[in-house]
């Protein structure tokens, strides 16, 4: 036999012999090994029924379910134990950051202290005993809905605010509602005066609320947005739900009469102030309507570029950087404001604006004399300012916070409930 020939034949003997040896280590035999390891699993099975008896009763349960995605921001998140107490409840974002969030008092379950963020992935990790002192811990992962999958409403008023008669509850979505008639019914308006409140559809982003008439004076408004889930449109579903409420001052309402070129102030139905006017020119004449004060500044700029006022070079015809005292009336550009560049001969006898409701005022808005002093001292947002008289068209009710111009016919006609 050739060397060659030795060393394959006892290669081949070696792994048969290996294979020998293996099969008779896995398969046990019926040797003396074979009751041996009948007692390493009699061994292991009263290990595993020792360990068993040292396992803690509590049963944790975590919500949302480990792994899941589009979660609420609100109430999804939440931790139980039945047969125990938690102990300890953690909580962080993806990238460690701490939420905060609270054991009840009999210790059964945890829930964080504020809304959550929203595309945001968390970890919960809990503890909790058993009336034997043993411990069990659950672990899970979840994220929550993204912006491209919920939709949020931008309202006003602000919660906590008092505001005029005349402001509605205007609530901008940031997304289009298809769903209209379920998003509104998770919203509802109501008044301590008891005045019916009813929505209307201004577009699909845009819904506001109001009474037949003016709030009340010295009411209470609440608005609740129960919109957690409530599918808006397809794939896209809530994630609001909160509570506000805010106070409805005096009822004051100004009527400006640019025929006479005088304004007339009542609060609860008597004329408190009579304020010389300038509105709009005949070329440029102030909308009519009930306009609402949507917001106030002491100062501000105003450049007839920016609301189509120009000059053969494109720049404005007007171009004035400290405006005093004044208040916007519609989205488009009509405000009523103090004057201090025009002739105080004008108020009373000229309408000379582009279209705004002018008032004396001083450089500075520092007179508190002035009448665009006073008028913008004595009013706040949510007033309503009425104008006649001027020979334009009505301003169109979503133009501004400007509702009141449709009736009430109109306005439930509007409602999707």
């Amino acid at each position: 036999m050739t060397d060659g020939k030795r060393r394959k034949g006892l290669m081949a003997a070696s792994a048969l012999l290996g294979g020998v040896l293996m099969l008779s280590a896995c398969s046990g035999g019926d040797d003396d090994s074979g009751s041996s390891g009948g007692g390493k699993k009699e061994s292991q099975q009263q290990a595993d029924e020792a360990a068993a008896k040292k396992t803690s009763e509590a049963d944790i349960k975590i919500a949302p379910k480990d792994g899941s995605d589009n979660a609420s921001i609100n109430n999804a998140a939440k931790v139980t134990v039945s047969k125990g107490t938690l102990t300890d409840v953690t909580m962080t974002t993806a990238d460690g950051t701490a939420v905060a969030g609270q054991i009840s008092a009999d210790k059964k379950s945890w829930k964080p202290t504020n809304q959550l963020e929203r595309a945001t992935t968390y970890k919960i990790a809990a503890e909790a005993k058993d009336s034997g002192g043993r411990a069990a811990h659950e672990n899970a992962q979840f994220t929550t809905v993204s912006p491209t999958n919920s939709f949020i409403g931008n309202f006003t008023p602000e919660d906590g605010s008092t505001v005029g008669v005349g402001m509605p509850v205007s609530i901008n979505f940031d997304k289009a509602i298809t769903n209209k008639s379920d998003v509104q019914s998770h919203i509802t308006v109501s008044s301590s005066s008891g005045q019916e409140v009813v929505g209307h559809w201004f577009s699909a982003n845009r819904l506001d609320f109001r009474p037949e008439d003016y709030w009340q004076g010295n009411s209470t408004v609440t608005l609740k947005l129960d919109l957690d889930g409530v599918e808006g449109a397809d794939g896209v579903t809530g994630v609001q739900q909160k509570t506000v409420t805010f106070k409805i001052g005096r009822n004051q309402v100004s009527t400006v009469d640019a025929k006479t070129k005088m304004m007339t102030v009542t609060q609860d139905g008597k004329t408190i102030k009579t304020i010389p006017i300038s509105a709009g020119s005949p070329e440029n004449k102030t909308y009519e309507g009930q306009m609402v004060i949507s917001e106030k500044f002491k100062e501000t700029r105003m450049n007839g570029a920016t609301v189509g006022f120009t000059d053969d070079d494109g720049k404005g015809e007007y171009d004035i950087k400290d405006v005093p005292h004044a208040m916007r009336l519609s989205n488009s550009g009509t405000f009523i404001h103090g004057n201090y560049w025009g002739a105080k001969s004008i108020f009373g006898s000229a309408n000379t604006s582009h279209g705004c409701v002018g008032l004396a005022d001083a450089k500075g808005a520092g007179d508190s004399s002035t009448p665009g002093a006073w008028f913008y001292d004595n009013s706040m947002v949510g007033d309503v300012v009425v104008v006649k008289n001027t020979g334009d068209k009505t301003v169109q009710p979503d133009n501004g916070l400007n509702g009141w111009n449709l009736s009430w016919a109109d306005w439930k006609a509007g409602s999707a409930a």
